[in-house]
């Protein structure tokens, strides 16, 4: 693997767990604005 491939990769994932992490906070207010429209709060 050549060193501009190794950065590219290190970057990609970098994106990815940033991607990953804003997927799991919009899921978490997800949950809690469908609790509070059910009344369950």
């Amino acid at each position: 693997m050549q060193v501009d491939q190794a950065r590219r990769l290190k970057e990609l994932e970098q994106e990815n767990a940033k991607l990953k992490r804003l997927v799991s906070e919009l899921s978490l207010e997800k949950l809690v604005l469908k609790d509070i429209a059910s009344g369950n709060f």
